[in-house]
């Protein structure tokens, strides 16, 4: 063989990254299938490799024998004489062979054999390079278009960017770098195909980890990332250490490290936020850059939630066709109803949302005035005790149990329910109870007053009292005998001539 087989063999290492050991299995194969193509069989052929791997032997090996039958696995004892004094039979020679001695369909079958190996072990090599490298970040060159798709240059092979995967944001031109991420390898009949993408969201995160180290060592770890790709792009951080800034690191010293970022992402914006265990905060976090005064959980089974922004931040928190508070639904994993202040104020909200909002933001609960915000107090019992015009509370903590038992269409237990709701969440000042009892006094003497002497006189009648003629004991006109002494006793009206028994 010729002795540039050894560069040849290094070229083929560089050019196309294929171990040694792979290219020599390949020679060898190849010129196996010659020596079968031209004597039949291959189980006789040995193939040797000098030590430099410049030259490459074949030979045949041959049983001695007194009578040949097989001349291609037999040889004769004189023959085998001339190559070899000491041999005899039962021995076995190897006989070099001279590649000369193939003929020329051999030799084109022992080509197209290591034509095939070679590409088959290259689709392989390529194949296990790069599936080691899904979900890496890489860098290619623009080389043409076809359909939309764009055809990259890898180096060692071609990479796909399909148009699904390719930003609206960004116009590509021949020789542009382009950095995107491996989304998919797989093997075709017509070879190895690399999938790339730049819309994808771990293409976001391998930006971030270039740009901020922080997020590399995991010092700093990313939760979640969403994005609507050329357009908004939303990050959930935590940091690892208490001492460590997530959003601060991200963004960079004057917005260095998040500025790098937005130029990669042709313009795209980016909210970097803080992830929070805490469902409403999180939700807060998760509608920035819009200003929220509120986030009330309405149903936390149904991860259902309502939050409240200033009239001037509605927009914002909307986003240019609900892009933003879209994001924020895919970031929190929540469904998120944006209202205003002023809408806000029109909704008529449950007594247990209005106190939620209180309990979150740190606010004094409002003093409870009407009965129907009892809590624990059903609807059809306020209605009852309304249709006995008895709305507000003030008007119910003044009656006793048999008093509220004594109302239309209340019954015993109910009274006693009602009693047992106002000890529970009705809190009675002794102060402000007597300021209350001696302003209904001064009611009843004002209505007194209007209606007459008269009548004020027989609403509450002044009993006169007397003593007994006998033992001194105090007594009333009502009485027929004197509880002490037991005399009986008779009242005379001084303007009437005969007595009157009473």
């Amino acid at each position: 063989m010729s002795s540039k087989m050894a560069d040849a063999i290094k070229q083929l290492i560089q050019d196309r990254g294929i171990s040694i050991d792979l290219v020599m299995r390949t020679i060898e194969d190849s010129l196996l299938a010659a020596y079968k193509k031209k004597y039949g069989v291959v189980d006789n052929a040995v193939v040797r490799f000098n030590e430099d791997v410049s030259e490459v032997s074949v030979f045949s090996q041959k049983k001695i024998v007194e009578e040949v039958e097989d001349h291609v696995q037999e040889i004769s004892l004189n023959e085998a004489l001339l190559l070899n004094e000491e041999c005899e039979i039962g021995d076995e020679l190897l006989i070099e062979i001279d590649p000369k001695e193939f003929d020329r369909n051999s030799v084109q079958s022992a080509k197209q054999k290591a034509k095939q190996s070679l590409r088959d072990i290259q689709k392989n090599t390529l194949y296990s390079e790069y599936q080691e490298k899904l979900g890496e970040m890489i860098i290619s060159y623009y080389q043409r278009e076809r359909n939309g798709n764009i055809y990259t240059d890898l180096g060692k092979t071609e990479g796909i960017l399909p148009k699904k995967y390719q930003s609206p944001r960004e116009v590509y031109h021949p020789n542009d770098r382009i950095r995107a991420l491996i989304y998919e390898v797989t093997k075709t009949p017509t070879g190895l195909q690399i999938i790339l993408s730049r819309t994808h969201t771990d293409f976001v995160k391998k930006i971030f980890e270039l740009e901020v180290p922080e997020i590399y060592d995991r010092t700093i770890e990313i939760f979640k990332i969403v994005r609507e790709p050329g357009y908004r792009t939303k990050l959930a951080v935590y940091s690892n250490r208490e001492d460590v800034d997530p959003v601060g690191a991200c963004v960079g010293l004057k917005g260095v490290r998040i500025q790098a970022v937005v130029r990669e992402l042709e313009g795209e914006k980016i909210d970097v936020l803080k992830y929070d265990t805490d469902s409403r905060t999180f939700i807060k976090n998760a509608l920035s850059p819009a200003e929220v005064s509120q986030v009330i959980i309405l149903d936390e089974a149904k991860k259902q939630a309502m939050v409240v922004v200033p009239d001037n931040q509605f927009s914002l928190a909307i986003g240019k066709q609900g892009l933003n508070v879209r994001l924020a639904n895919r970031l929190v994993d929540w469904n998120i109803d944006v209202k205003s202040e002023s809408q806000f104020a029109e909704m008529d909200l449950s007594v247990e949302a209005k106190r939620a909002v209180s309990a979150l933001f740190g606010e004094v609960e409002e003093e409870i005035v009407r009965i129907s915000e009892l809590p624990g107090l059903s609807k059809a019992l306020a209605e009852k005790l309304a249709r006995n015009n008895i709305q507000k509370i003030e008007d119910l903590v003044i009656l006793s149990e048999t008093e509220i038992a004594s109302l239309n269409e209340i019954s015993t237990e109910e009274a006693k329910t009602i009693k047992q709701i106002l000890d529970e969440n009705v809190e009675i000042v002794e102060e402000e109870q007597t300021t209350q009892i001696e302003e209904t006094e001064l009611s009843r003497a004002n209505e007194a007053e209007a209606v007459g002497a008269e009548e004020v006189a027989e609403e509450i009648p002044v009993e006169e009292t007397y003593e007994c003629p006998e033992c001194g004991h105090s007594i009333t006109s009502d009485m027929t005998s004197c509880p002490k002494c037991g005399v009986g006793l008779s009242f005379e009206d001084e303007e009437t001539e005969e007595g009157t028994d009473r």
